[in-house]
């Protein structure tokens, strides 16, 4: 179960099931409410193409409100500055103006690695209590993480075959 944007959870897994607090709409965040407008949330709880194309965005926030929550630790925080460095920065290993949107890939990759090594230091309702996108943030970081794992090793192993192929 994950905070939807109109509501908050709170709540320690191991006291219970969390507790969702409605939050009053002048409260919601400006990101919620501009993504509020652009994708209609689905009732069987999967993501459409507007979810994915707001991933980076969605992570990208998460990291940024997490800087700002005082109980992140410091060097948790350091590595979300970091994250979000490398989004806003001009310089990237694949280059969006020259790849399109396959030149986002590599932000979206180091915005997840960031996240992952968050979840392992900070507690999992923190990070669920600033999530905007659709679902469990949780489960959305490790699907991303798991899909970068995954095509990485299958890049490499076809770089070893071509590499291998061309010694013979």
């Amino acid at each position: 179960m994950g905070a939807t944007p109109g509501n908050a959870l709170v709540g320690d897994e191991m006291n219970g099931p969390p507790v969702t607090i409605d939050l009053n709409p002048r409260e919601r965040r400006l990101y919620d409410r501009l993504r509020d407008n652009l994708v209609v949330p689905n009732s069987n709880g999967s993501s459409g193409m507007r979810d994915i194309i707001l991933l980076l965005p969605d992570l990208t926030i998460l990291l940024m409100r997490l800087l700002r929550d005082g109980r992140v630790p410091l060097v948790e925080k350091g590595i979300a500055l970091a994250g979000v460095a490398y989004v806003i920065s001009p310089i990237d290993v694949l280059p969006a103006i020259l790849l399109g949107p396959i030149g986002l890939l590599d932000d979206l990759f180091i915005v997840a690695a960031c996240l992952s090594r968050l979840l392992n230091h900070v507690h999992p309702d923190v990070v669920r209590t600033h999530w905007s996108g659709q679902g469990d943030a949780l489960e959305v970081i490790q699907n991303t993480t798991n899909w970068f794992e995954r095509e990485m090793k299958l890049r490499v192993a076809d770089l070893k075959s071509l590499l291998g192929a061309k010694k013979t």
